[in-house]
């Protein structure tokens, strides 16, 4: 009996000295079963890229920003339940929500070629991914764009690296163009869909290499919302520039690479219900960014 009970004290004793397993808080994957989105999501954030299964509805390289609640990881939930239920369940709010609108632009932080004052998007959607590194708490991407004109007779091409760590409402960005060397340097601009259409934004900032709004959903197709949402552009080199672009509908960080030099940059986003609730409060996070 003794011999018994000092075994169970010495098994609670290694399981009382075991490490716990670290919580999960980020995650990135391609989504087939759902026209080959890539989504990617942290702690506090959650958003997607396109892929080639919806390319026409639309063939765009913007980020597609949802917005959520601070705390768990839901966007596996949400593709399940739009993949079995309700394509619509991520439209629907469920501590959170698509109500953001991408159609044709950079979205919520992509770049892009920015030749003779004109956006050059991509002619496809991202055609293949690779997860580079994964811990619980950060994950590293890859996704490639084959290449296509930006003028006549210059292909380009792109390979996007993108870092996600837990607990930030940022996610950094590598983006390697390819193109001829006779180029020179090719200029680029990251940027935020403005939404003049939708009339949806209520302010605007610009600091120094970096540029955010402030605005109401501009995707209320589903269901209205009455939260806010916070998007921003960082640029992580110097001699960028930074403006917001009424014609071309955009807010843009701009600049220029050279073969194989990447263009680094930080996108971001927050909801007015999470714990970012104002506008002079996301400009605050955005100026600490640089």
């Amino acid at each position: 009996m003794k011999k018994t009970v000092f075994m169970a004290l010495a098994l609670l004793g290694v399981l009382a000295c075991s490490p716990k397993k670290e919580e999960v808080k980020v995650m990135a994957r391609a989504v087939p079963e759902r026209a080959d989105d890539f989504v990617f999501e942290n702690d506090l954030i959650a958003g997607r890229f396109y892929g080639e299964a919806l390319e026409g509805n639309p063939t765009s390289p913007g980020i597609d920003i949802w917005v959520k609640l601070p705390g768990k990881l839901v966007a596996d939930e949400w593709y399940s339940h739009a993949v079995n239920e309700d394509p619509d369940y991520y439209h629907h709010n469920h501590g959170g929500k698509d109500c953001y609108k991408v159609a044709v632009s950079l979205g919520g932080g992509a770049s892009t070629p920015f030749v003779d004052g004109e956006l050059r998007y991509p002619a496809t959607n991202y055609r293949s991914s690779e997860i580079l590194d994964v811990t619980p708490s950060r994950v590293r991407f890859a996704l490639e764009y084959p290449a296509w004109e930006v003028a006549e007779g210059v292909p380009v091409s792109l390979r996007k690296e993108v870092t996600l760590e837990a607990g930030s409402y940022f996610v950094d960005v590598a983006d390697y163009y390819t193109f001829p060397e006779s180029l020179g340097e090719l200029p680029v601009a990251a940027g935020i869909k403005l939404h003049s259409a939708q009339g949806t934004v209520e302010s605007t900032h610009e600091g120094k290499g970096s540029i955010a709004i402030w605005e109401h959903a501009s995707d209320q197709s589903i269901e209205p919302e009455d939260g806010m949402i916070g998007v921003a552009v960082v640029a992580l080199q110097d001699n960028c520039e930074v403006c917001c672009n009424w014609d071309l509908d955009h807010a843009l960080v701009t600049g220029t690479v050279r073969p194989g030099e990447p263009f680094r940059y930080r996108f971001g986003s927050c909801w007015s219900k999470g714990d970012i609730k104002t506008a002079d409060a996301w400009f605050a996070k955005v100026d600490e960014q640089n």
